[in-house]
């Protein structure tokens, strides 16, 4: 896989006051066939580099300083405090349901075409329609995904945003 771009929107305050106490955030990767590969690939990847809040015990640690952090998600998710306040990231997500599937808490659901054009108009979204990404249905503990494509009709990645935390 390509590398990953990390663009957490929590680290630049957007999201915020929408979600009392949650943090908005988005990450794009490129383009590859298999979406649930995509997710667990940046999943992995928000893990391993600390781009999430880790809080343990009654203490937050944003801070990548701020030891000791986890070795494994088991040992994140195993902290209470982690269950409870999230990490504000994509973490907070742990499965991509199908189209007809009802969203539930800390899922991930995609943008189909038919939505895509219901909302916005078109059914090839690109990346200039991700400013309007708010018109999807979308609320705490859940996640979006979308395809982006290039002027050509060609899918070029795959965009991941969400609101999440405590």
């Amino acid at each position: 896989m390509a590398a990953v771009s990390v663009r957490p929107l929590w680290k630049s305050g957007a999201g915020r006051g929408r979600y009392m106490g949650a943090s908005g955030w988005d990450y794009s990767v490129p383009y590859q066939e298999d979406l649930v590969g995509a997710f667990d690939a940046l999943r992995r990847k928000v893990f391993e580099e600390r781009e999430y809040y880790w809080v343990s015990g009654a203490d937050w640690r944003p801070e990548k300083e701020r030891l000791p952090w986890p070795e494994t998600e088991e040992e994140l998710w195993a902290d209470e405090m982690a269950q409870e306040a999230g990490t504000h990231s994509i973490l907070d997500i742990f499965r991509i349901i199908g189209p007809d599937e009802e969203p539930d808490c800390s899922t991930m659901k995609q943008v189909t075409e038919d939505e895509a054009l219901c909302v916005l108009g078109t059914r090839k979204l690109t990346r200039a329609h991700v400013p309007r990404f708010e018109e999807f249905d979308h609320w705490r503990w859940y996640g979006r995904c979308a395809v982006l494509h290039d002027d050509k009709g060609e899918p070029q990645e795959i965009y991941f945003w969400g609101f999440s935390g405590d």
